[in-house]
């Protein structure tokens, strides 16, 4: 089996006017995550990790925060159309594990919900998609609250390609 792994950071700033995005879910809380789409950190984290893995370039390549086409754009859309493009090159998620870094809100009470966004996106069970949070007591631009940022590390595996021969997509999948 070929497996591949790869590693996702992201951080965006807390503001005033925003709706909170986290894993595909809104949570109500004072403040926003800026950004040129919904700005969900974890998404994106969790894109980049997958394009990583892939030897796929970044989020920032595929979904230019200069172009009017992502302007407001749902992440999850972002998310979906990057486990399309891993799929095209051959690969399926096998697992990732996330840690969203925030000082508020409270992120454990959100973990369900965004792991039930977030494994269909994926197309992986649910204990595929493993979150968790942390604060950063009080230290740096977390524990001020002046951002939110996110890890994400994610496996993905080779799968045989309908499009090779049979005695290739045999030899394939074997190895």
């Amino acid at each position: 089996m070929n497996i591949r792994v790869g590693y996702g950071y992201d951080v965006h700033r807390l503001v005033e006017g925003r709706d909170l995005w986290l894993g595909g879910v809104r949570i109500d809380h004072s403040l926003g995550l800026l950004g040129h789409s919904d700005a969900d950190v974890l998404i994106h984290a969790i894109c980049d990790a997958l394009l990583g893995a892939a030897n796929l370039r970044d989020i920032g390549y595929h979904f230019p925060d200069t172009a009017p086409e992502y302007k407001g754009a749902d992440s999850k859309v972002l998310l979906s159309r990057t486990v399309d493009l891993l799929e095209a090159h051959g690969y399926r998620v096998g697992n990732v594990d996330c840690t969203i870094c925030a000082e508020r809100p409270k992120i454990n009470p959100h973990i369900d919900a965004m792991k039930a966004v977030l494994a269909p996106l994926l197309h992986v069970d649910l204990n595929a998609v493993s979150l968790k949070a942390t604060t950063s007591e009080r230290m740096g631009f977390v524990g001020r609250e002046e951002g939110m940022a996110a890890h994400a590390v994610a496996l993905i595996e080779r799968v045989c390609s309908s499009d090779l021969s049979l005695n290739y997509r045999l030899f394939v999948c074997v190895l």
